[in-house]
């Protein structure tokens, strides 16, 4: 399938893999882009080191196109770009703050530069700081989302109409048929999170990759919503959240202190049950087992043919 995004990042099927935290290692990449798709890096649980350690590693196990995430809003994200851009890696997805004060730099590099937004104010602002595409993701998607609270149904075309350069639609994507609703609404690819997560080569903790499998429609919760609205699957740790934000708030301070104590890590990469932050979307209803990523691509191709041929049938 040809579209601009796959001409953008020279990968053969418009699918990208989310760059999670303490989900995507190199041999995730490795494994999506030697499928034909795009891998992605998540730097946002990594150090400089760790973060170059992975990139070459992913540079040897496939000669494919990749890319790395990276949130701007890091206190040491100039030396995360300097490890980037030192290790050559071309393809950037940028989260968690403005990418117009980086984009000389990437450019320069000869960086092609993705920004994930919320909203249509920000793909905007997005495009005119000389983003090459931007992924706008629903508020369906697991670990941080926009304050808008917009779905990606209602998202998605929105900012198709409003900017020019090509839109990566996520949020609530698990399978062709999802891949379908979203490409006829105008996007020119599809970026997945929680269905690559549970995949043999996710470095997440088998306990997270069961309870994404094990988890019905219903079982993520939505909580700092007033401040940096974080989804995640119902856990002990996440009903006390909710609880505590029902009954009296929450101030920026609190969640600040909540998450000093490495919630993300112990949820998703410790496995732990009780005092973790298990994020993942609301389309891990949709993710029955846990299979190899390249197998996650094929499937999709697959679903997606076959739903385009149901929906022309009728």
């Amino acid at each position: 399938m040809k579209t601009r995004i796959t001409d953008l990042f020279g990968i053969h099927v418009p699918i990208i893999q989310g760059g999670m935290v303490w989900v995507s290692g190199w041999k995730l990449a490795s494994a999506v882009s030697n499928a034909g798709a795009l891998g992605l890096i998540g730097a946002g649980s990594m150090k400089p080191d760790l973060l170059r350690e992975h990139l070459r590693r992913c540079a040897d196990a496939t000669v494919r196109p990749f890319g790395v995430n990276i949130p701007l809003l890091r206190g040491d994200i100039q030396e995360l770009i300097d490890v980037i851009l030192e290790e050559k890696v071309r393809i950037i997805f940028t989260s968690a703050g403005h990418p117009g004060r980086h984009i000389a730099r990437f450019k320069e590099a000869g960086c092609s530069v993705v920004h994930v937004i919320a909203n249509v104010k920000q793909a905007v602002k997005a495009q005119e700081s000389g983003c090459d595409a931007v992924v706008a993701e629903g508020f369906e998607a697991g670990g941080h989302n926009g304050l808008d609270e917009i779905t990606t149904l209602a998202l998605i075309p929105q900012v198709v109409d409003a900017v020019t350069v090509p839109v990566i639609a996520a949020g609530g994507i698990a399978d062709g048929r999802g891949m379908l609703a979203a490409m006829a609404l105008g996007a020119e690819a599809v970026q997945v999170g929680t269905r690559f997560a549970a995949t043999v080569e996710s470095s997440a903790h088998e306990l997270y990759k069961q309870r994404i499998v094990e988890a019905k429609d219903g079982d993520t919760v939505l909580t700092y919503r007033n401040i940096l609205p974080v989804r995640a699957l119902r856990n002990p740790f996440m009903e006390s959240v909710s609880k505590e934000e029902t009954a009296q708030g929450m101030t920026r301070e609190r969640m600040m202190e909540l998450h000093a104590k490495g919630r993300e890590r112990k949820g998703i990469f410790e496995g732990n049950w009780e005092e973790g932050e298990m994020e993942m979307g609301q389309s891990s209803g949709l993710v029955k087992d846990v299979i190899p990523a390249a197998d996650v691509v094929v499937r999709m191709m697959s679903e997606y043919s076959s739903a385009l041929k149901t929906l022309n049938s009728r």
